[in-house]
């Protein structure tokens, strides 16, 4: 994959979780592949991101990990994100567990491709299958006779419960399309986060002692769990649970130093 596709790609699934997305930003010593800012009640959350299209016998090493940490200091960015169509060295994934930085190689970006390959073609038969439904219902047989004109009406008995079951069936879907409209929603998903992962530890009755590592515990748990139910992407999981999490983090630091 061209580097040009490589980020033009990534670039396109970040503004579909509702980043604002700058491609090839300059800094004063850095040109980054993807600037994207992401619009919070509590002020933006920033990401930089580098695409890395080596060859397959090419790892990403550790010295390109260190110079994005930079450039995220100097843009005090939130996330570092690599994602390479190669693989990355054993130093360079040491170095990214337990930091602030995704690493995302060649078998991942394979699966994101995949996932999103599908998702495009079961839209493209759910609309064909529409279509097809429009016709039938709006197809009426000439009637000429008394026989063509009872089938006329027969004809039109079937498409009216057609209807209702069509009318039913898109209702279940607008339900379906709201729900995961809502938890689309970083500002939603923020507030669900925030509501559960308060309440059940007060309906669990756990020492206070622990009271705030649960809460935690379940914030992270909901905050990837919730996106990941809704979209299946990994880049997207990670992006978007990771933005819900900290900004649900600063919100009960921020409740600690008020309360």
């Amino acid at each position: 994959m061209e580097k040009n596709r490589l980020v033009d790609f990534v670039a396109k699934i970040m503004e579909k979780s509702g980043f604002k997305v700058h491609k090839y930003f300059k800094t004063s010593k850095h040109l980054v592949d993807i600037y994207g800012v992401l619009p919070t009640v509590l002020g933006d959350i920033s990401v930089i991101v580098a695409c890395k299209n080596y060859e397959e016998r090419w790892k990403v090493g550790l010295d390109v990990l260190k110079e994005m940490e930079m450039v995220a200091k100097t843009l005090q960015a939130s996330k570092v994100i690599v994602i390479t169509t190669s693989t990355f060295s054993d130093n360079a994934l040491s170095y990214a567990n337990g930091r602030n930085i995704a690493l995302i190689d060649k078998d991942e970006l394979m699966n994101i491709a995949k996932s999103l390959s599908k998702k495009n073609v079961e839209t493209y038969q759910n609309y064909d299958e529409e279509e097809e439904g429009d016709e039938e219902e709006t197809y009426v047989l000439p009637s000429d006779s008394a026989g063509s004109s009872f089938l006329s009406r027969g004809k039109r008995g079937s498409l009216t419960g057609k209807k209702r079951n069509i009318s039913n069936s898109d209702a279940s879907d607008n339900l379906k399309k709201w729900g995961k409209t809502l938890l689309s929603n970083p500002i939603a998903l923020i507030i669900i986060v925030l509501a559960v992962s308060t309440l059940i530890p007060y309906l669990i009755h756990i020492n206070k002692a622990l009271l705030g590592i649960l809460r935690i515990f379940i914030a992270a748990v909901l905050s990837y769990g919730i996106v990941m139910a809704v979209e299946r992407d990994i880049t997207v999981t990670l992006i978007r649970g990771s933005t819900v999490f900290f900004v649900t983090l600063i919100i009960y630091i921020a409740l600690i130093f008020l309360t």
